[in-house]
């Protein structure tokens, strides 16, 4: 099972995105068959064996064992990730492009930076398992609490010069690639 599968597919999102099947899934971190599902979520086992097939299509659950029982065969499925992101790309073609926003202190340039590091590191770490081999990569989450917008700017400011700084000492132009992203934003209410 892996962690968080990033859906890039239109379809597979309208299927994961049903609550009926979103919670199927959710139950699906335990493997089980679809009677046992039946009983635990109150549903008929018909009703659960079609939504299972649904997100078996998409490749959402995996099979997991086949127990006999007489001349019954039982499938016990479970999700394929512990938890799931919708890809802009599976919304809209268009989805939103950073590059084309020159706004770089506007919402809509962080949201198009954010939805460009789903596609980008869900595609990534799709060729990676494919090929068994891990994904480098990092990641910096903190929180800071700015006395005023004059702090926040000093901040950027000072953050800015430093990742210059070590961008500039740790480049070569014939290494591999990499995307550093640095974003800030207030926290919403309920997380403080």
């Amino acid at each position: 099972m892996q962690d968080v599968e990033v859906i890039e597919n239109a379809e597979a999102a309208a299927v994961v995105l049903d609550p009926v099947r979103a919670r199927l899934l959710g139950e699906l971190a335990v493997p089980a068959s679809a009677a046992g599902l039946a009983a635990r979520v109150g549903i008929t086992r018909q009703k659960v064996n079609y939504h299972l097939k649904a997100l078996e299509t998409h490749g959402l659950v995996t099979l997991f064992e086949e127990r006999r029982h007489g001349g019954i065969t039982e499938r016990v499925l479970r999700a394929s990730a512990a938890s799931y992101v919708v890809s802009p790309a599976a919304v809209s073609a268009s989805a939103a492009d950073p590059d084309t926003n020159d706004d770089h202190l506007s919402a809509g340039y962080l949201i198009a930076l954010a939805g460009r590091l789903v596609r980008e590191v869900g595609a990534l770490a799709r060729r990676a398992g494919t090929s068994g081999r891990s994904l480098p990569t990092l990641t910096i989450d903190t929180q800071i609490g700015f006395r005023s917008a004059a702090d926040r700017a000093a901040f950027a400011d000072d953050l800015t010069a430093a990742v210059l700084d070590l961008a500039a000492r740790y480049h070569h132009d014939d290494g591999r690639p990499h995307r550093l992203v640095v974003a800030a934003h207030p926290l919403p209410e309920e997380n403080r």
